[in-house]
């Protein structure tokens, strides 16, 4: 029955295209405060990053989601379909999963390489002098001062 395997791949984008659309406002969402501390507080830069990795998160998703449609084998009855879902959508959960992942890593990288640069610049220049603490102690008071005189 042609008509099953039909409802099949309609279920399939439905819920694949859905779960990508709300994995990549997450991480639209939460990777712009990210990138904000990644590119030292310029927000244009963060906001334009942010938006070419979504687009490329969309590209690469959708693209295997597209390519993974196909169902091998004729769904004859309800058991099969949800056999055939659970399969299908279990396999866009690992992907969508593993390019989650592969994005926290690329921004983590990102992130400590600023950390680190931040870290080199030292806060006097090479040449400069800084003036040396006070290391003389307080004067001695007998111990007036704590006992309230």
């Amino acid at each position: 029955m042609d008509d099953l395997n039909v409802v099949a791949y309609i279920v399939y984008l439905l819920i694949s295209v859905a779960l990508t659309i709300w994995v990549a406002r997450t991480l639209s969402k939460n990777g712009r405060i990210f990138l904000s501390d990644v590119m030292h507080g310029n927000e244009k830069l963060a906001e334009a990053v942010n938006h070419l990795l979504v687009v490329g998160f969309y590209l690469v998703n959708l693209g295997f989601v597209a390519l993974y449609l196909r169902v091998a084998e004729t769904v004859d009855n309800a058991r099969e379909l949800f056999d055939a879902l659970s399969v299908k959508l279990g396999v866009v959960l690992l992907v969508l999963g593993v390019m989650h992942l592969g994005n926290v890593y690329v921004l983590n990288k990102i992130r400590r390489r600023g950390v680190m640069e931040r870290e080199q610049i030292p806060p006097v220049s090479p040449q400069g002098w800084t003036n040396p603490a006070d290391r003389t102690p307080p004067p001695n008071d007998g111990g007036r001062a704590r006992a309230g005189a």
